[in-house]
């Protein structure tokens, strides 16, 4: 019985182990591929909205999206 709930510890634990160390190699590898958005992205979604941004707006864009990253 003893035996029993130790093989399901830690076959609980290393599957935690296992999927932690997985996800992050997932997140690396698609962050890689798919960039957080940069200050070109952003001029480039204004200028599509039909505003022409000044580098202040651009400066409170950035601050905004490492506000919530």
């Amino acid at each position: 019985m003893l035996h029993d709930i130790l093989i399901l510890i830690a076959g609980l634990l290393l599957g935690a182990v296992i999927g932690f160390f997985g996800a992050r190699y997932f997140m690396k590898s698609y962050l890689k591929k798919n960039p957080p958005i940069n200050e070109n992205m952003i001029k480039a979604l204004m200028m599509q909205m039909g505003r022409k941004p000044n580098q202040k707006q651009i400066n409170q864009m950035m601050k905004q999206m490492e506000k919530y990253q």
